[in-house]
């Protein structure tokens, strides 16, 4: 006859297959939802002025080279 063996798996071993399984996919929409929010509220100063401009290879872009006398504030 033969003998059924039941043997436990730790938690610690589901979540880690579950990590590893939904890590690339969670890191791929983390990584889209970051860059729409940065390009959605890019417009905003303190986003502008806060992270933009301060970013070494793009931060020009971002600077606001309007005189003061053409600012309506």
């Amino acid at each position: 006859m033969s003998r059924v063996l039941f043997s436990q798996t730790p938690p610690s071993a589901l979540f880690s297959r579950l990590g590893k399984a939904w890590a690339p996919t969670l890191a791929i929409w983390g990584i889209g939802a970051g860059t729409a929010a940065v390009f959605l509220l890019s417009v905003t100063p303190i986003v502008k002025n806060g992270l933009l401009v301060k970013l070494p290879l793009i931060g020009s872009v971002y600077e606001d080279k309007t005189p003061a006398s053409d600012k309506p504030f």
